[in-house]
């Protein structure tokens, strides 16, 4: 997450589907990926970035020649701390992995979750994405100049909508665009869905004003004229997009999400060493890389305790960020 306001937020604590395969980097066997019975749980629904994350690692490892017949298995609820709980209960179950990202470490803040992410052990940072601000193609507001001049006059009146609980990515990106605006956060109508899946069918159907979510979550839907795309949240305009950052529409502050793996607690160092191995291994993967630039996801890796490092700032960050915009 890269927030950076006139509030200086969070400082140096941030500073931090798939194609046919095409290059393969060897057998599991001969890398020592395999992990038989290996499940990807995916803390949200389908259809989410967390979701499609998975789906797309568990896809490029097989292809890649990695490992085989990897699961991915949904299990949403409570902003992605229902699946949580579960990982934090499979002690020492090195064959189970979660799929997650920003969106947990708020939902933890939010839900007063008992368990954290540092009752997890830390894999791997895989990703950083941009979030995107999106209306439905009848919408009335053609650019983002419009839609933030009709959220001024009645914040209330103009829900927004977002794949995350409070505290997540698509929660504390449009509180940072109103806080820009001049808008009081506590005075957006947010309303949250549990994954971008979830949270499409109300912007096509106009239940919300606007959408925020993840650049590649929508990119079908932007593409065939589904959805209309105001903006990027991030410092530089995507490639393959035509849409201004909210610094180039007036707006004085940016925003990334990011995305990575945890497993259960009580591994053994075996354990832990051959899925942060296997991750590795498909991270260096022609197949991985294809994907990423398929995804409009920005490379962001970094593994074991330096990502553990990493999850423990985020944490720290989050909490100020809510207390500071008052939420």
């Amino acid at each position: 997450m890269r927030m950076r306001t006139p509030i200086a937020l969070l400082g140096a604590a941030l500073l931090v589907l798939v194609g046919p395969p095409l290059l393969t980097t060897g057998s599991g066997a001969e890398t020592g990926t395999q992990i038989p019975g290996l499940r990807f749980m995916v803390p949200n629904t389908p259809g989410g970035g967390y979701d499609i994350t998975a789906r797309t690692a568990a896809k490029n490892a097989e292809d890649a020649g990695l490992t085989h017949n990897i699961e991915v298995f949904n299990l949403p609820g409570a902003g992605g701390t229902v699946g949580l709980a579960r990982l934090v209960g499979e002690h020492g179950n090195g064959k189970l992995a979660m799929s997650m990202g920003l969106g947990v470490v708020g939902a933890v803040h939010t839900n007063k979750s008992p368990k954290t992410l540092a009752d997890t052990t830390p894999i791997a940072r895989l990703t950083e994405e941009q979030d995107i601000v999106v209306v439905s193609k009848d919408s009335p507001y053609k650019s983002i100049g419009q839609l933030i001049a009709a959220w001024k006059k009645d914040p209330g009146k103009l829900p927004v909508g977002g794949g995350s609980s409070p505290g997540g990515p698509d929660h504390l990106a449009p509180m940072l665009m109103a806080r820009a605006a001049g808008i009081a956060p506590k005075s957006v109508n947010y309303i949250p869905f549990d994954g971008g899946g979830e949270l499409l069918a109300s912007i096509l159907g106009n239940k919300v004003a606007f959408g925020v979510s993840g650049v590649g979550e929508y990119l079908d839907q932007i593409k065939s004229g589904e959805l209309r795309l105001l903006a990027v949240t991030g410092p530089k305009r995507v490639p393959g997009l035509d849409a201004p950052t909210l610094r180039e529409a007036g707006l004085d502050t940016e925003f990334t999400n990011w995305r990575g793996i945890v497993a259960p607690p009580g591994l053994s160092d075996g354990e832990r060493d051959k899925l942060i191995g296997l991750v590795t291994k498909l991270h260096d993967s022609q197949e991985w890389r294809d994907s990423m630039k398929k995804n409009g996801w920005d490379d962001a890796f970094l593994t074991g305790d330096r990502f553990g490092d990493f999850l423990e700032a985020q944490d720290e960050s989050v909490d100020q960020v809510l207390k500071e915009l008052g939420l």
